[in-house]
């Protein structure tokens, strides 16, 4: 059984080299697709910083700080958990991912996984919008994980994701030994594939010989990544000053809108964006295969310049955008996807930044603490055509790597705990970010792009009890006889609740030494549906903090330690 008490950070000065990348190496993630991988194509660095980070032991503050307002009604994020591959979910981490408390399971569906001939320049002759003229050895996985999902009760977003089969591929696409079927995406063919997936998950199709229908799917993501030149080229043209890849995913979410619509899904959950948080700045980039600044991505998307000003003329065209008035009057009606989604999904990573750190000189990127901006954007977006809508955000990949087993870039285990649940928290301070994610269950067996729970051969990181059973105090040192304020859960007490019929409370454990053993101070009732609590305490000393919760069936569950000072 794993230790029920992870080691506490320490307090030296800790030095951390960190690479914000254009394009960050995923080769791991992709899909068991049948092309060449592009090994040297995926690791393009934008820059190298060096962050000398003091105290990470302690939390937010090493001194004495106000405490932040109380928010007693929050209910919190939903929690997502989204795997690269169809293959990871196994009835046995099925039945991890359900007992950490996980509401939401992202499943990547890669096109080029269903169609056939993914690797033929030839376009089979076949009914693209009908499920029965796929092999059936595609869906077969996706169908078994769709089940046994709705058999858990778990939820699940469906992401319709690239690549696409290379008989899909536009037209001139560099020329080499790496094939690229992201280039310029055949859009009515991706329709009638997003058709032909929700014909098949509409609630009512029974495959050919089986007796029963599929499990619908209520929650759909359109594409993966568009402003990065790995899911979507080019980004760029006119050395860097053209950005053209917002174009293409304005089709292809045109596409997948009416498909969806047609096969009975207008009302489901559909969210757009699906955003790597980083790109290119300086030089020519992103050219044909970086990544492209998300906030610069959305504007062209919605075809305004920098001042928020519809896009006209020359501007305008070379971007697909209407060039006048009156076509500027029909976007709105033109593009219902950028208006009418039921939410936009971010990739909020920090590449090892702080969670609160916003990256330096970069003001169009999405990351976790870019958010903030990211809303304001969309809000300005939406006021250009008179809307007033305000998207939901929705966190739908996130993580830290890990050093070990990630290459140079990564943050120590134990320090990526700490900056988890602090991520956390912030997340659960916006009303606006409906999920909190984690970035796949296992680390990829090559060690690359390592933010997973547990190693590759399945052994628990410091992440996985951070993830199971949050803990962060914004404030860690205060006078003696003031409180703090702790925030934290126990992510599955809501799904014990509901199977017992028994209200489920964590206990706030206090030890004054490493050498001491824990005692309780209080317990807390967890009323929240998705298993978080805030509350102040007074601790009688200096000392450790953690958080304790004993499930129906099994151990008791501790989180990570928090040190406090008391002065």
């Amino acid at each position: 059984a794993p230790p029920v008490e992870r080691p506490q950070l320490g307090r030296e000065r800790l030095v951390i080299v960190i690479r914000l990348p254009e394009a960050v190496p995923r080769s791991d993630r992709r899909a068991r697709t049948r092309f060449p991988a592009r090994a040297g194509s995926r690791v393009a660095a934008l820059a190298a910083a060096v962050l000398a980070l003091a105290g990470c032991g302690s939390q937010a503050s090493s001194g004495s700080s106000p405490l932040p307002a109380l928010h007693a009604d929050r209910p919190g994020p939903v929690t997502m958990l989204t795997t690269p591959t169809v293959g990871d979910l196994t009835p046995a981490n099925l039945q991890l991912i359900k007992s950490l408390g996980v509401d939401e399971v992202q499943i990547y569906m890669h096109w080029a996984d269903i169609a056939p001939n993914p690797g033929s320049r030839t376009r089979p002759s076949f009914d693209a919008a009908s499920p029965a003229a796929y092999p059936a050895s595609g869906w077969a996985p996706y169908d078994t994980a769709i089940r046994e999902l709705a058999a858990l009760h778990l939820g699940m977003d469906l992401a319709l994701v690239p690549p696409p089969p290379l008989w899909a591929q536009g037209r001139g696409a560099p020329r080499g030994r790496t094939p690229h079927p992201q280039w310029k995406p055949d859009v009515r063919w991706y329709g009638q594939w997003v058709a032909a997936v929700g014909t098949r998950y509409s609630g009512h199709y029974t495959p050919p010989g089986q007796t029963a229908p599929l499990p619908r799917v209520h929650f759909w993501s359109i594409w993966n990544e568009p402003n990065l030149g790995l899911d979507l080229a080019p980004q760029t043209t006119q050395h860097g000053a053209l950005e053209v890849s917002p174009r293409y995913y304005r089709a292809l979410l045109g596409s997948a809108w009416s498909a969806l619509s047609a096969t009975g899904h207008a009302g489901d959950r559909i969210l757009i964006g699906e955003l790597a948080p980083a790109g290119m700045t300086r030089g020519n980039g992103p050219g044909n295969f970086g990544m492209m600044p998300g906030l610069r991505f959305l504007r062209a998307l919605y075809c305004v310049d920098a001042s928020f000003a519809p896009l006209t003329g020359a501007a305008a065209t070379e971007r697909g955008c209407p060039a006048t008035a009156a076509g500027s009057a029909r976007f709105r009606a033109d593009n219902p996807a950028l208006f009418e989604a039921s939410g936009f999904a971010d990739h909020p990573y920090q590449f090892g930044l702080r969670p609160d750190q916003l990256a330096p000189g970069e003001p169009d990127y999405t990351n976790l603490a870019a958010i903030p901006a990211l809303e304001r954007t969309l809000d300005r977006l939406q006021q250009v055509y008179g809307s007033t809508r305000r998207f939901p955000i929705w966190s739908t990949e996130f993580g830290y790597l890990t050093t070990p087993p990630n290459p140079p870039g990564g943050v120590a285990p134990q320090v990526a705990a700490y900056y988890l649940n602090w991520s956390e928290y912030l997340t659960w301070l916006d009303p606006r970010i409906r999920s909190y994610d984690q970035y796949e269950l296992q680390d990829p067996a090559s060690g690359r792009f390592a933010s997973g729970l547990e190693t590759a051969a399945g052994a628990p990181k410091p992440a996985l009890y951070a993830f199971r059973m949050p803990i962060y105090l914004p404030v860690t040192a205060t006078a003696s006889g003031h409180p703090l304020l702790v925030w934290g859960g126990a992510r599955a007490a809501p799904l014990a609740a509901a199977t017992t019929h028994r209200s489920q409370s964590v206990a706030i454990q206090f030890s004054p030494r490493a050498s001491a053993p824990f005692r309780t101070l209080r317990t807390v009732s967890i009323v929240s549906r998705h298993g978080y609590f805030e509350t102040l305490q007074r601790f009688p000393a200096s000392g450790r903090v953690r958080l304790a919760w004993t499930p129906p069936q099994g151990a008791t569950q501790y989180s990570r330690i928090v040190s406090i000072t008391l002065h």
